[in-house]
């Protein structure tokens, strides 16, 4: 047998997200997320967040917050790394209440054309970590962000935003990124690595939740050397501010579009 390969399709496990997660009264439907600390302190103070409700990790904890943003009410947490500990948070801000997960993040690209902090959305992710094959049955890769990509990619007409869009390489090992395997990968197709797409996409599609997930560049893979560029969670934060703004405008015409049927 292989493991990974075992898949069960039962909703219910031993320990669930709702035994001991409940319900936050006024939980906005639509929550945006990111990973970079700066990024998500300045959103939260930019946005005035207001403190309604917290999760756990082992060693963390991840405060959720509610801002009102043109008039409509959205949602703020900062997500794990790692796609474990982004899942299993995830896991928990749906149970509380949230429908849609709008996560943002930096991504490293196999392409030195990429422009750095410019913004990649992902349509489909070569499934190179462990969770995702819990949530969804065993496949090489895993469509993504199948709603939303239109309205997303509408917001950055409107506002002149360079953006790529293709197939990510969602990977645990950031430090087995080999030069033989990125090379296999972008034969593949793929125009970045992360290491949580693939296994976010797989809960949406087990939870019957959605998530949109798209990418600002970071470090270049595509040279003789690495090049770190912007990945440093402290460098370019205007750039990053501006970034989180588009998440936040999407959570906001998704909101309004829900609102509205």
């Amino acid at each position: 047998m292989i493991i990974l390969e075992e898949f069960d399709e039962s909703k219910e496990a031993v320990v669930n997200p709702t035994d001991w997660i409940k319900p936050v009264p006024g939980m906005p439907r639509v929550v945006v997320s990111c990973f970079a600390k700066e990024t998500f302190e300045r959103m939260v103070s930019g946005f005035n967040g207001e403190r309604i409700g917290e999760t756990r990790e082992a060693n963390m904890v991840i405060p959720v917050y509610k801002t009102v943003c043109k008039g409509i009410p959205v949602g703020m947490y900062m997500s794990a790394v790692g796609a474990p500990a982004c899942v299993s948070v995830a896991e928990e801000i749906f149970a509380m209440g949230a429908e849609v997960i709008i996560l943002f993040g930096t991504c490293g690209v196999l392409d030195k054309e990429i422009e750095d902090c410019s913004i990649l959305i992902p349509d489909s992710a070569l499934r190179d970590e462990g969770t995702s094959f819990h949530y969804v049955p065993a496949s090489e890769e895993i469509a993504v962000n199948p709603r939303y990509r239109e309205d997303f990619e509408e917001i950055l007409q409107e506002l002149g935003c360079k953006y790529t869009l293709g197939k990510t390489w969602t990977s645990d090992g950031i430090y087995r990124e080999t030069r033989r395997k990125m090379a296999r990968r972008k034969e593949a197709g793929c125009i970045c690595v992360d290491m949580e797409c693939s296994a976010m996409a797989a809960l949406a599609r087990f939870r019957d939740k959605e998530v949109f997930q798209f990418f600002y560049a970071a470090d270049n893979l595509d040279g003789e050397a690495w090049d770190i560029r912007s990945l440093e969670n402290g460098v370019n934060l205007t750039e990053k501010d501006r970034i989180a703004g588009l998440a936040m405008e999407l959570a906001v015409r998704v909101a309004s579009a829900n609102d509205h049927k």
